[in-house]
């Protein structure tokens, strides 16, 4: 008997030494490791002040409350979006109206000849007005959310400004897609005549008509038309493609995708708004039977041979008119 407990005290302690054994284990190992508590301290790093809950949707990413990479976002967003914003659509502004007051409108050096070509079809009108219309309120609720807050809502109080917010909010999302159709539209009608040339190399060294009184030739489309396009095919393109992803979240990435997709959107958006402000200008104010051409879709003769003499005789060539007039002369 005495023998038997003997043996079960044997078994009873080889079996503990065995247990202090395999939990001491892992403990040795992680000593021994030099990286492993430094991997640990990286993920607790990554993963201070983060704030995540429970969703019951299939995508967990929606749960994410609160991320380290969300202030950096934050500031951006509250200060450096409203530095950016400011300094690129004021200045924009502030660099028009000098121009204006030391240039004046660009006016029709040889005067109306009474004469029109069609340079706009209707359908083109329409694109290029439906673009422009959605692209107007989508700045002006786009920029609510940088600037309403600061500078609307003082002068409207909380309620006004809350209703008109959300009316904004509204229009911003349901106008994109008029808006993204346009841009498709407008890429399609007019890339043909957008490929830029020697002939633009030309027109930039010589101010292009806003300098001076010189008229350098240019085909349908000059190089500063043909800036305005690409912004608006690339500019448009980047806005839509980021303002869905923000649109529909989490369909293509999590917070972290969405944020970097928010800084996009924005910047592209305020200097998308100061490249229009200079558009507007030059096509209305800045030069004399520009607007003629969206408005009504066509232009006077002396405008044509001024402004694209290059494209004015492909036209008159393709109708058989021999008008071998020469442009103005550049003013001495």
């Amino acid at each position: 008997m005495a023998s038997f407990g003997k043996y079960i005290c044997l078994v009873l302690g080889a079996g503990a030494f065995l247990l202090i054994a395999a939990i001491s284990v892992p403990s040795t190992a992680q000593q021994v490791n030099p990286t492993a508590s430094s991997v640990k301290e990286q993920q607790l790093l990554q993963e201070l002040n983060r704030i995540q809950g429970r969703v019951s949707i299939p995508d967990q990413r929606s749960g994410v409350l609160e991320q380290p990479a969300g202030r950096d976002w934050r500031e951006f967003r509250n200060v450096t979006l409203r530095w950016i914003g400011g300094i690129a659509i004021l200045g924009m502004l502030a660099a028009l109206v000098i121009f204006y007051l030391s240039r004046g409108m660009v006016r029709l050096e040889s005067g109306r000849s009474g004469r029109s070509i069609v340079r706009f079809t209707a359908f083109e009108r329409f694109v290029h007005w439906l673009t422009a219309t959605c692209f107007i309120i989508l700045a002006i609720s786009g920029l609510n959310i940088t600037f309403g807050r600061p500078l609307l809502l003082p002068l409207i109080g909380f309620e006004a400004f809350s209703e008109w917010s959300q009316w904004a909010k509204y229009a911003h999302n349901y106008l994109s897609f008029p808006f993204t159709i346009g841009v498709v539209l407008i890429f399609l009608m007019w890339v043909a005549g957008n490929i830029p040339n020697k002939v633009d190399i030309n027109w930039l060294k010589r101010g292009g008509g806003m300098v001076g009184h010189d008229h350098p030739p240019a085909y349908r489309f000059n190089a500063g038309q043909k800036a305005i396009y690409w912004i608006v095919v690339i500019g448009g393109g980047a806005l839509a493609v980021t303002g869905y992803e923000l649109m529909f979240p989490f369909y293509v990435s999590g917070i972290e995708g969405m944020q970097l997709a928010q800084i996009v959107h924005s910047i592209v958006a305020v200097l998308f708004v100061a490249a229009m402000l200079a558009h507007i200008y030059i096509g209305t104010i800045g030069t004399e039977g520009a607007f003629e051409a969206m408005g009504t879709g066509t232009v006077d003769v002396n405008f044509a041979r001024e402004h694209h003499s290059l494209w004015l005789e492909e036209q008159q060539a393709r109708a058989g008119v021999n008008d071998t007039r020469p442009a103005a002369a550049a003013a001495e």
